[in-house]
């Protein structure tokens, strides 16, 4: 590159503050990245980058080929050429994007009042008192914070003081969020990091897959409790090492892990051990609450337990940062003791609990509960009637609108079809409906859409997932 070049982008790019391009920008003159170098030169940096030359930076520098969202209502998402793209994922805008009534709900609130929760108002405890009256009567000490990761580390400090001890059981495939705590508990993360991931004080049990798992066949109680013995072993074992169990924190269905359904009594059975060893229970209902399962409000429920700690996030304010850590009064006195007062700033202000309000109506009225059970069931039917058309179609599995079909490249071996997964996925987007590939091997085609996702919905996406699997299946 000519020195004259070199200038001319230099003074191109410090027009722009984005630290992460310039930088980019750098490495790509050092590198003698021309296509980059072109983007830059003929950007109009100031005046902000069009679609295709983010595009490319992306494609070079992020490695993702996202698409770029205008707006969006109820189950569908718009682009800049007001293409509509069925949203079959977004299981954080429960209730359906920009809902009326929660608009309007965090719009009066907001031109009312928005304070931290030193102050007294009314709503925090009006809406505290709601969330509780849906869960088990054992559970109704509530604090707020702004975030399923925040909601997840707070549980875990709850669960420590009420133990004097670090050591937790998590499930393999698990993900409890981003912080460094939750990290140390989430093996589809920390794996990633190599041996050295793992932390000492961190038991990993086995999930609890009847397909693919360590104990695998039909999903029946004896199923549930070969996989609750193997928690017990990891309980023995941290016993015999002189370590004591804080606790057992599991979703109560694995979302990232794959779209697990748990076979029953399976967290019935692990909570007696724990309980035993003188641990607590967390369910983590981040992705999974709120009416999705269907049959049942929380899902915790489908496996006839009660913990002693439930976390709540991202459907709980329809996107809006807002999360609940709800535990009972024994752990929350326990709690209190360490003499360090629990506050946040953010969390439960009264917006946030104006649009947890709104939420709650809308699942209410619009039957949002019951929904799901009818449709999540219409989905498996058709789905497992696709499953003989289709050679990569391992396993459909699911419960109400949380629902995964497991991708294989051979139903004998169960050879995972990561790569099939991920075509399917751009295929169906280029048709206008959006899914996604999650698990240990990014081979379960995810559906939980917003919960106001109709029959039409269901056929278009049927319809889509048929011929885009078709299309890859002739590839292949």
């Amino acid at each position: 590159m000519s020195a004259a070049k070199r200038a001319r982008l230099e003074r191109q790019t410090s027009e722009t503050n984005d630290r992460r391009l310039k930088n980019g920008y750098h490495r790509a003159c050092e590198a003698g990245d021309n296509e980059v170098v072109t983007v830059v030169e003929n950007g109009n940096l100031s005046g902000g980058l069009s679609e295709s030359e983010i595009m490319k930076l992306r494609e070079t520098y992020i490695g993702e080929n996202p698409i770029k969202i205008a707006y969006a209502r109820g189950q569908y998402m718009y682009d800049e050429k007001d293409n509509r793209y069925l949203d079959c994922v977004n299981n954080v805008t429960h209730v359906g994007h920009c809902h009326p009534h929660v608009v309007k709900a965090c719009h009066e609130q907001m031109a009312t009042l928005n304070t931290n929760s030193r102050f007294l108002y009314d709503i925090i405890v009006t809406y505290a008192k709601r969330l509780v009256s849906t869960l088990p009567p054992e559970l109704k000490c509530c604090y707020f914070v702004c975030s399923g990761s925040e909601a997840n580390d707070l549980a875990l400090r709850i669960a420590r003081q009420n133990a004097d001890s670090e050591d937790i059981i998590t499930l393999d495939g698990a993900y409890h969020g981003h912080s460094a705590s939750l990290i140390d508990i989430s093996p589809y993360k920390f794996k990633k990091l190599g041996p050295k991931g793992k932390k000492d004080h961190i038991h990993v049990a086995p999930t609890p897959d009847p397909y693919r798992g360590m104990h695998q066949g039909p999903a029946t109680p004896e199923l549930g409790e070969k996989y609750a013995l193997e928690v017990k072993k990891l309980i023995d074992e941290a016993h015999k090492s002189g370590k004591k169990i804080t606790g057992f924190i599991s979703e109560s269905m694995q979302g990232c892990g794959g779209q697990i359904i748990f076979p029953p009594n399976y967290l019935k059975d692990v909570y007696k051990y724990v309980r035993e060893a003188g641990g607590v229970c967390i369910a983590d209902e981040v992705q999974v609450g709120f009416g999705r399962a269907g049959k049942h409000f929380w899902a915790f429920e489908s496996q006839g337990v009660v913990p002693d700690i439930v976390t709540l996030g991202k459907p709980i304010g329809n996107g809006f940062p807002m999360a609940v850590v709800v535990t009972t009064p024994e752990l929350a006195e326990s709690f209190a003791t360490t003499g360090i007062t629990y506050f946040n700033t953010y969390g439960g202000n009264p917006v946030a609990c104006a649009v947890g309000n709104a939420v709650l109506d809308i699942i209410e009225n619009e039957n949002l509960q019951e929904h799901a059970l009818e449709l999540g069931n219409y989905l498996m039917e058709q789905l497992k009637e696709l499953q003989p058309k289709h050679k990569f179609m391992g396993e459909v599995r699911g419960m109400g609108l949380f629902i995964g079909v497991e991708l294989v490249k051979d139903l004998t071996t169960k050879e995972p079809a990561t790569e099939e997964a991920k075509a399917v996925v751009n295929k169906a987007k280029e048709k206008f409906v959006l899914i996604s590939a999650d698990g240990p091997d990014s081979n379960v085609i995810k559906i939980k859409p917003p919960m106001c996702f109709a029959k039409d919905d269901a056929d278009l996406l049927l319809s889509v997932f048929h011929q885009a699997l078709n299309e890859v299946e002739q590839e292949c």
